[in-house]
């Protein structure tokens, strides 16, 4: 059930959000360009910064998430998001800040849980340019509304997950079956060289029927008008592709971090953060990605982890503490492992 206080709430952060993006792409990327490391650096540490000082305000004041004013008010959200608190209704102020520590560790895990996930689909991202032919100073604008579309899609779906969480337990169980058979298969493919062709995507194919495409790309525009009929260029059907690519990615990542918490609101803060920063951490990620070769294995065994940990949570409880430790145990190993030396093959 929800209340006024957490509508008004989430509608503050919504327009809190689109006031950043609306300034990051008509003021700050209006001109399109080739993003260089060093921005891409600066950029990325701006959105890890912004999500850290969020987490600061949830450990601090994270209650006025759900409105919480009395030991009732907290009461009623712990047994909806978090029923294995253990809170003293002789102490409020304790357990409300016990409380505001739950949301705090589990926003941090799932922001951590959706920034890993989200190395895979900015491989993907790479193949759709390179199969599109994008060129690289367009990337900027594409990833800019793909970006949009995948915080849309993100909000639809963590609310009607929780909305179905909540009414059937048994759902967890099949998110859990689901990640685990895509970190098994992920590891198994993890060393195949993936390739698009583009004629064969459906997307590609569905507009063709149309008669709609244009062959060549204008500059940064979406549509042109030949000959009377409005016409769908090339970096319109990219971005396209890229939103489905996204869609089907969410099928992963969303359960994923709902294994972290049930609080929908918590889920979607910490994905929006991560999403956020995906645009300067695939153009850094587009320079560096061969030096980290063992972190597609480490989201394979945050998938079994995490896939594992909603299988057997209705019998054995791994706290949220416990959670955030094991990824970024797997996190630091993954990217450690990935900086050692290679050996030279004989």
């Amino acid at each position: 059930m929800f209340h006024l206080s957490e509508f008004i709430f989430l509608g503050g952060f919504i327009v809190f959000i689109a006031a950043i993006l609306v300034l990051d792409m008509l003021v700050i990327d209006k001109k399109a360009h080739e993003v260089s490391i060093r921005e891409a650096g600066t950029w990325t540490a701006v959105w890890i910064t912004l999500a850290l000082a969020f987490s600061a305000f949830l450990w601090f004041k994270g209650d006025m998430v759900h409105g919480i004013s009395s030991f009732a008010d907290l009461k009623a959200v712990a047994s909806a998001y978090a029923p294995h608190l253990k809170l003293d209704p002789s102490d409020f102020e304790a357990s409300l800040q016990q409380y505001r520590h739950y949301m705090t560790i589990s926003y941090i895990s799932g922001y951590l849980i959706e920034k890993t996930l989200s190395v895979d689909n900015l491989f993907v991202m790479m193949m759709i340019f390179t199969a599109f032919g994008v060129g690289k100073n367009e990337y900027q604008h594409v990833l800019n509304w793909g970006i949009l579309g995948a915080i849309v899609l993100r909000f639809v779906f963590i609310f009607l997950g929780a909305a179905i969480i909540s009414r059937f337990d048994w759902v967890l169980l099949v998110f859990g079956g689901v990640l685990m058979y895509s970190g098994v298969k992920m590891f198994l493919d993890r060393n195949k060289k993936e390739e698009m062709d583009v004629q064969k995507n459906p997307i590609v194919r569905l507009l063709s029927k149309t008669g709609r495409i244009h062959t060549q790309f204008e500059g940064d525009r979406f549509f042109v008008r030949k000959a009377g009929r409005l016409l769908f260029t090339p970096l319109f059907v990219t971005v396209l592709v890229i939103e489905f690519s996204d869609l089907i990615f969410a099928f992963d990542s969303i359960p994923a971090v709902f294994s972290v918490s049930l609080d929908p609101y918590v889920v979607f803060f910490s994905n929006i953060f991560a999403i956020l920063g995906l645009r300067a951490m695939f153009f850094l990620l587009a320079a560096i990605a061969d030096r980290f070769r063992y972190l597609k294995t480490g989201v394979c065994v945050l998938l079994l982890f995490i896939g594992a940990k909603m299988l057997i949570h209705e019998w054995v409880e791994i706290d949220a503490v416990t959670s955030l430790c094991i990824i970024l145990a797997v996190l630091v190993a993954s990217i450690g492992a990935s900086l050692l030396p290679q050996r030279k093959k004989a």
